[in-house]
């Protein structure tokens, strides 16, 4: 038998959970009838559900109590104690039990009976545990020694003072917090010292910002050593909030959904700053960081020393003229030692009052915190915006009209406000920059320049999404071809962002690859079905992989053009059907079948061939430019042809007609466009020979070559083209079958010798070794010609050879 090793932490791990803490628990009616029984129960006594439900509770236990147990219960609602279990080995466990009288569905009352089981595992933290309590208690503690000078204090002290323990440790609360509330508190902690007793102060300490009136309540509790001596006081304060006051901030945090709504930056703090006004505050004002509003990456460490914001939203009460002085245009610095500086390097926000030493500095040296003064302001509070870990820059609030000063209850709110508004301006900002990323890579992996040929007339158009999804997959291709044949693809990748553009990239250099091989476009599509269902393979458990699956559901449309017979081969994998305008301007689409999308495998492709007019257009494009505008996908049809038909002196002009017709705002998805006019080759260029299936006939061949190439002109390529013209129709004798035919094509500056027999036996290139008598003509040819390649038709193969002619 196969057994499996477990790795060591896994065992560990495995050992863990079995030995963890469980509850046992179980039901028992009024009648002493078990009618009940848990997992943990089974586990804690060994006994299945089957074997214990239905029968009296007296069987599980270990001592012979008998009535006892009823009169112990009795008139309780509940009850716990220690009890002698009878496990199902007979073996006798003693556990602490809790038990509950509760009301059932029946007509009876039963008791619910539970048993923690602590296993070996320990608790989170250990020792730790109590040091985390008093850390990250949500109530205010803090601990003073027997001289009443602070030693301690946990996180909730620090936000209602808006001090850290550091600046707090050693002092006594009267100097930590000036005011005759701290001296009765002080009082209080004398008394706790001494009589050993908990004390109460009804207003015992009062936060930063809030008047004397409203003082927090505290309790100061005497600490106590193992001997029972008083060696320190615990202030511990939690603040209860005016039921009037709670309603009203509890509405103001509802009002977070009105931040956020959309993923523009500057809309969002200005969305903050109206949530702000005047329910918070009289005023509010919203700064980022310069880099941030520049587009760049947000500071992953809060920026100490001077500092330069630029102020993107202001608000203020309602008929206030003081809103003016304070918009600024213009970058605003901020030296170190000003508040808003020194929120940054602290990474928490401040309350202020006007007359503190801070704000007469700042509103004396800086002439930008003049509006302070000038506009009454009696309490400021600045509070960073943070998110994910990253400062994204500061709000400001003021009360100049409200008379009550801020306090740390709103600190605390004006926290949240800032960091939904924080959360949304940091991923904005996150999508613009993998927007910007995205559409780079999308332009880098398109073409830059279209090819030099001379088979069709092309104009391009590459429209990217307007919708928050992003930048999606499609893409354009012109592919030249042996032959002076050209290809024109076009795909549209599923998806969008950085993912659906690397498997475009991916796609588009496979087509390209397979083109060079000059397959046919039926097998074109389905050597690249293969490739994306690989992709998918690849990607099945990779992170987001669901997003793009691989390049499942991609569409393309593969499309092949011989100017010199004026057939166009066409296929496509579930993409629209191109569109064909007559040189009269009739319009139309061409019936290619369609074919499933790449990625579904094992589903055909098929050809469709049709013989095109010299001055034709062909139009490729991908789906977002059928996108009904209004649900009605007949009118956008309606819009293209009318837009094709109507005559223009350059495909830019036919391209930009067709997007301006059809597009009303920006897309919701990308929009690949391809407007090719045909050319046709002249009949003067092109020269074919049916030859007799003879070894004789290669001198033949290589006559009509000469003569040709006299006739265009060309007597400088004679030698090569008869080398070139010789070692091919000798292959096609000795390795094909007939009939055999030689073509030549003088296009431009390029003369292609083709030589087509009926066998499907591909030629290869191989190195001859000293003493073969074969294995070189190939190798000539490739040392001879620019390109050198081989294509097959249903009917056989042509083996091609192109030469690059020098002009003087």
């Amino acid at each position: 038998m196969e057994r499996r090793h477990t790795p060591p932490g896994e065992q560990a791990q495995a050992d863990a959970l079995s030995e963890s803490a469980y509850t046992a628990t179980t039901t028992v009616n009024e009648r002493g009838i078990v009618t009940g029984w848990s997992e943990g129960a089974r586990r804690l006594l060994g006994y299945v559900s089957s074997e214990v439900v239905g029968l009296r509770a007296a069987r599980l236990l270990a001592d012979d109590v008998g009535e006892r147990a009823r009169g112990v219960v009795a008139g309780r609602e509940r009850w716990s104690g220690t009890v002698a279990l009878r496990h199902r080995d007979g073996s006798r466990l003693e556990r602490r039990l809790l038990v509950h009288r509760r009301i059932s569905e029946g007509p009876l009352a039963e008791w619910l009976v539970v048993s923690a089981v602590a296993g070996r595992v320990q608790l989170p933290g250990g020792e730790a545990l109590a040091e985390w309590v008093f850390r990250q208690s949500p109530s205010i503690l803090a601990v003073f020694d027997v001289h009443l000078r602070l030693v301690r204090a946990n996180a909730g002290m620090e936000r209602a003072l808006l001090l850290t323990e550091d600046d707090m440790r050693g002092l006594r609360l009267a100097e930590i917090v000036p005011h005759p509330l701290s001296d009765r508190a002080e009082a209080k902690m004398r008394m706790a010292l001494e009589s050993g007793e908990v004390q109460h102060v009804p207003t015992g300490i009062r936060p930063a910002g809030v008047s004397a009136e409203h003082g927090w309540p505290a309790s100061l509790a005497p600490l106590k050593d193992a001997g029972g001596r008083v060696c320190a006081v615990c202030l511990a304060a939690h603040h209860t909030v005016p039921e009037p006051l709670a309603r009203q901030r509890m509405l103001l945090l509802n009002d977070t959904a009105r931040i956020g709504t959309t993923p523009d930056a500057r809309r969002t703090a200005q969305e903050l700053a109206d949530v702000a006004v005047p329910r918070l505050a009289d005023f509010a004002a919203v700064e980022l960081l310069e880099a941030l509003q520049r587009g760049g990456e947000v500071p992953p460490v809060a920026p100490a020393g001077p500092v330069t914001m630029g102020r993107t939203a202001v608000q203020s009460v309602p008929g206030d003229g003081s809103v003016s002085p304070f918009a600024a245009t213009e970058p605003l610095r901020y030296p170190a030692w000003s508040p808003v500086a020194q929120c940054l390097a602290k990474g928490h926000g401040a309350v202020y009052e006007v007359s503190d030493p801070a704000i007469a500095r700042w509103a004396e040296e800086d002439p930008q915190a003049a509006w302070i003064r000038q506009a009454g302001t009696h309490s400021v509070m600045v509070v960073p915006m943070r998110a994910r870990g990253a400062t994204l820059g500061v709000a400001l609030f003021g009360r100049h009209q409200r008379p009550e000063p801020f306090e740390a209850d709103d600190v605390w709110l004006a926290e949240e406000l800032t960091a939904k508004a924080a959360v949304s301006i940091h991923s904005a900002g996150r999508r613009t920059r993998e927007q910007t990323t995205t559409m780079t890579l999308q332009r880098s992996l398109l073409p830059q320049t279209l090819p030099d040929q001379g088979a069709l007339d092309i104009a391009t158009r590459y429209l990217p999404a307007g919708s928050r999804a992003g930048v999606g997959g499609d893409w354009f291709d012109v592919i030249p071809l042996s032959g002076t044949r050209v290809a024109l693809v076009v795909g549209d990748v599923v998806g969008h962002g950085i993912r659906a553009s690397a498997t475009m990239g991916r796609v588009r250099t496979a087509v390209r690859t397979l083109a060079d091989v000059d397959l046919p476009p039926d097998e074109l599509l389905a050597h690249l079905d293969d490739l994306v269902l690989h992709l998918s393979a690849e990607e099945g458990g990779t992170e987001g992989a669901a997003e793009s699956a691989g390049g499942i559901g991609t569409t393309c449309l593969y499309a092949v053009y011989d100017p010199v017979s004026r057939r166009c081969t066409l296929a496509r994998a579930g993409h629209p059907p191109p569109a064909v305008v007559s040189p009269d301007g009739a319009v139309r689409f061409l019936d290619v079948p369609a074919g499933p999308p790449l990625g579904l495998g094992g589903l055909p492709f098929e050809t469709f061939e049709t013989e095109l007019d010299e001055g034709s257009l062909i139009v490729l494009y991908t789906d977002g430019l059928l996108e009904p505008r209004d649900h009605d996908i007949d009118e956008a049809l309606d819009k293209m042809f009318q837009a094709l038909a109507r005559p223009a002196r350059t495909l830019d002009t036919v391209c930009d007609r067709v997007l301006t017709s059809m597009l009303t705002h920006r897309p919701d998805d990308d929009i690949a466009l391809l407007i090719a006019r045909t050319r046709a080759l002249d009949t003067d260029r092109v020269a074919t020979w049916d030859l007799v299936f003879d070894p004789a006939v290669v001198a033949e061949a290589r006559r009509h070559a000469t003569d040709q190439l006299t006739a265009w002109h060309l007597d400088d390529a004679a030698f090569i083209t008869e080398l070139v013209v010789s070692e091919l129709i000798t292959n096609a004798i000795r390795y094909g079958r007939p009939p055999i035919q030689l073509r030549l094509i003088h296009e431009n500056n390029t003369l292609i010798c083709e030589v087509f027999d009926s066998s499907s036996t591909t030629p290869h290139m191989r190195r001859a070794r000293t003493f073969d008598e074969g294995g070189r003509g190939l190798l000539l040819v490739g040392q001879l010609a620019q390109r050198w390649g081989t294509r097959h038709a249903p009917t056989g193969k042509t083996v091609w050879a192109e030469q690059f002619l020098t002009t003087e």
